[in-house]
Parts: C-alpha cells; structure tokens; sequence
C-alpha cells in the first residue's frame, strides 16, 4: 500500500487515495436505489442529483431511480432511462408536487419568508408536511414497490423526519438522508442525536462565523433554543409512525468553510459535490472576458433571488457603481436592464462554474448561497457578498474570517459604499492570496466528494445498514441526553450532605452548650 501511494502524482492524489481505498474494500454488488428529492427547490436538487449520479457512475454502478419536479427531458416519460453518459441505471422520473416551480422569488418575499427564524421554521415545517403526504399517498398506491425491490433509499431530510417514512413503506432497507445545506441546528439532534453546542458553533441563521463573546453566545444559545423549541411545537402533533433514522447523511458542508466542529460518525461532509467537469465557455461570453483588459467581475443572485425584483434604489446603486469600474461585469439578470452600463453583459443564465474558473475574473459578486460559494472557492475567487436569509449569512461569516470575503448589507448599500468594497478586494491583493490559500485546503482532500459519496454508500450496503454508525444518544430520552437525571442525583446527594451536616452540627451544639441545671436556678 506505501509504494501506491508514493507513486501518485500530485495532480492524481484524489484518485489514487480511493483506488488505495478501493483496493482494501471487498467488491459490493450493484443494487438498486430510490431516490426522491422532495422539495421544488433547483439549488436542492443540484445537490441531490450529484450525489444520486456518483451512486449511478462509481464504484459498483448502483442502478438509481430518482423521482424529481425537475426530471431531465430524456427521462420525462416514466421508466425511460438518462440516454447520456450515465446510461440505463440511472432513471429521473417527474415528481409532482402540486406547487408550481418558481425560478426565483421576489427579494422582499424571500427575506419575509426565509430570514425570520420565527417564520422559517413554520413554513419549512409546512412545506415539509405537504410533500411527505404527497409521498405517503404515492408509497401507499404502490408507486415504490410495483416493478422494482428497491435496496436502499435516498431522500432530502427537510424540516421534517416525515421523508423516512418512505423507507418504512419498503420494508428493512437502509436510509440514506441528503441535505443540500450545511446542516440546520434544529434538525441535526433530532436526526442524527447530537448537534454542536450553542456556546462555541454558530447556529443557521448567525450572522457570526463564531459566538466568541457573551453577547453571541447569549444571542446564539436563544437562536438556537427558539428554534429547538418551534421544531418540537410545530410536529408534536404529526403522527411519526414509521419514522426512521439513517445509516448516513450527505451534507453539503465542508470544513474549509464552515468551522471545525464535532459531529456523529454517519454525517459525512461532502461539500462541493456538485462542481461538474470544466466545458468551453460560449464564444460571446469568452470573448467579453478575455478581452477585458482590467479583468471581470462576475455578479449574480443564484436561483432563488431575482435581481430584477429589487427595488429601484438598490438597482439604481448596483448600476451607478458598476458603471464607474474599469471592469467589465457579467451579470445574471432576468428580462432586459434599463439603463444598462457599457461594461455591463446581462443574460438570464450564466455558467457560472466555468466563468468563475477564468483567471481574468476578479471579484464574485453574490448572496452567499453555499453552492456558489463552493465554486468561488474552488476556483480562488474572492467573494463580496450581500447575505439574504437561512445559511447565508453565516456562510459570508465564515469567508470575511478566512480573509477571502466582504459582506455588506442589501437594503442599505449605496454606490458609494458598493464602489469602496468592490474596490478594496480587487486593489488589496491579500483577499485574493487568501482565497487561493482557501482553495487549496479545499481540494487537500483523501478522497473527492462524489468518490465519498461512493464509498459510504457501499461501506451502508456491505454492512447491513452500518447500525454501529448511529450516536447512542437516539435511544436517550430529552432528560438523559441533557444528564438532568444524573444532575438531579447529584443535587439530592450535595443537599442530602448539607442536611446531614447541619443536622448534626444542631445536635453537637446542644450537647456541647447545653445549658446546666445550676445555671438555670437563681442565686440566693
């Protein structure tokens, strides 16, 4: 094994640690695997579709069928499998979800909805509970069990452990959950039986990388209890029969990002699974690139966000400065721009993961969704970010504390205060040696994600669900888990003590000072 490893060249490091990997492994037959993303949430399913097409294209090649609102259209009809590289063991099957799939949202919409903590964890609730209906409906039709035995199950968990359920329809087959965000601290005890504490790892929704003093620690331990809380109120009357808990997690994390933090043996980190090989960039676009002579800036809101529903101010301000830079912008833009800056290029669909990879681009302008900020950085880019709502803002907290990032506030931005920020990481270079620094701990990886994503499924799958994975603290009641029952103990025994001793003491003290019966009786 010492001598395969020594002759890996650098560039094939990643490859070479999972043949070593691979080579130690016992063979795993291909199964067949059932996969459903719940939600009508493209960002969702860009993360889903990475992991279900490394199950489908390593390893033992795992004969996938994915059920999604956003099947491709070689595989819109049921049944009929992906006709391009994957081929026939991988099948996308349209998921209906009775909600329409909104492309993006209006800005003022998405922070009502998504910002608020109070309001998010209701509506993720809801919107969770409407899909596993939607799911329960269908496993109780028939829809999972009529042609195929299926192996295994690969679901989102969304704010919700309702999707296991779908597992529980097939009978004794492992559960593998998939969430497409780093993971929510409401939902990760609840899951997987323990989360990071609140006194030192940031909770979703933190606008801080860490809670380094008592003002965040106070702050985050509320969050963090609000949100636990609300979790609990909104499902204590859901029926969880047939709730089950996962041999594995795929989470769209990565510790080049988010803070080092102690997590159970099944969460596996697999943070930029999604980045697809390079492809040539259109010539139009390339061309607007290459021929900048003070490099590019590219600039978009993501999938969820449109730009054009900001309100006139904020767009007035994004192209009054961007007007003023020697740079030339992409920008991801829906319908046409009024007034649109000479060095400006708007287009409703950008690919951004091979524009960002151009070493004339300079600056990434964005929200701070996890996605984008894995291609940002992979490709060494600095980032300057206007955080929005759930992990984002935590997520430019984290790029600000590695020194590659800027964040600044949407609503309030001016031109002025958009020029000086654009400005300071382009002309001060340290931002941008920080987000090569960055970048290469992101790739220092034993294995890739989506190799990661092949080996646990297989290690699930050769050992029977991998039960010895799972934190014993899922078979502790809320008051074990908190030792309350071990503190209450302790209390009772110190009390007991002290009650002892003082008893004791009393009883001492009338022996010793008790009073003679001559000092009693008055003199003569």
């Amino acid at each position: 094994m010492e001598r395969v490893t020594k002759q890996c060249v650098p560039a094939a490091a990643v490859t070479c640690a999972f043949v070593v990997l691979c080579a130690v492994s016992p063979p795993t037959t291909a199964v067949n695997v059932l996969a459903i993303e719940p939600l009508p949430a493209r960002s969702h399913w860009t993360f889903m579709r990475a992991v279900v097409r490394a199950m489908a294209t390593g390893g033992s090649g795992h004969n996938v069928t994915v059920y999604t609102p956003f099947a491709s259209s070689s595989a819109a009809t049921a049944g009929v499998c992906d006709g391009g590289p994957i081929g026939c063991g991988y099948v996308e099957i349209p998921l209906w979800l009775g909600v329409p799939d909104k492309v993006a949202l209006d800005v003022r919409t998405a922070v009502a909805d998504f910002a608020d903590q109070w309001r998010f964890v209701g509506i993720a609730v809801d919107k969770s509970r409407t899909a596993c209906g939607r799911l329960d409906r269908m496993a109780a039709a028939g829809h999972f069990t009529a042609d195929v035995r299926y192996d295994m199950v690969v679901v989102e968990l969304v704010s919700s452990e309702c999707t296991s359920r779908v597992s529980s329809a097939l009978g004794d087959v492992p559960l593998v959950y998939v969430f497409p965000s780093p993971m929510a601290s409401w939902m990760e005890a609840k899951a997987l039986g323990t989360s990071p504490g609140p006194s030192y790892a940031a909770r979703m929704f933190a606008r801080y990388a860490v809670p380094d003093t008592f003002a965040r620690r106070l702050e985050n331990a509320y969050g963090w209890t609000v949100m636990a809380a609300l979790q609990w109120l909104h499902e204590r009357d859901d029926d969880q029969t047939g709730y089950r808990k996962p041999a594995v997690t795929f989470v769209n994390t990565d510790t080049t990002v988010e803070k080092s933090v102690p997590t159970v043996q099944n969460m596996i980190g697999i943070g930029g699974v999604h980045l697809p090989p390079l492809e040539p960039i259109l010539p139009d676009i390339l061309k607007f690139i290459e021929e900048s002579p003070n490099g590019v800036i590219y600039f978009t809101f993501g999938t969820v966000v449109a730009l054009s529903t900001m309100p006139d101010h904020i767009q007035n301000a994004f192209k009054d400065a961007l007007a003023e830079l020697p740079q030339r912008v992409l920008l991801k833009y829906e319908g046409e721009m009024k007034d649109k800056p000479k060095n400006v290029m708007t287009s409703k669909w950008l690919p951004q993961r091979d524009i960002l990879k151009h070493p004339n681009v300079k600056l990434f302008i964005g929200h701070g969704g996890i996605s984008g900020v894995y291609e940002a950085v992979d490709a060494g880019v600095p980032i300057l970010g206007f955080p929005l709502f759930y992990d984002q803002p935590r997520n430019m907290a984290n790029l600000v504390d590695a020194g590659m990032a800027l964040s600044l506030d949407l609503f309030s931005v001016t031109k002025n205060t958009l020029l000086s920020a654009i400005n300071e990481i382009i002309n001060n270079e340290t931002y941008s040696k920080n987000a090569k620094i960055v970048s290469d701990r992101f790739k220092d990886r034993p294995m890739s994600p989506a190799d990661s994503v092949v080996y646990w499924t297989e290690y699930i799958i050769r050992h029977k669900g991998a039960p010895h994975l799972r934190s014993h603290a899922l078979n502790l009641t809320w008051y074990q888990y908190f030792l309350l029952d071990v503190i209450a103990v302790v209390l009772l025994i110190i009390l007991s003590v002290f009650y002892t001793a003082l008893k004791t003491l009393q009883l001492i003290n009338k022996i010793i000072f008790k009073p003679s019966s001559k000092s009693k009786s008055k003199p003569d």
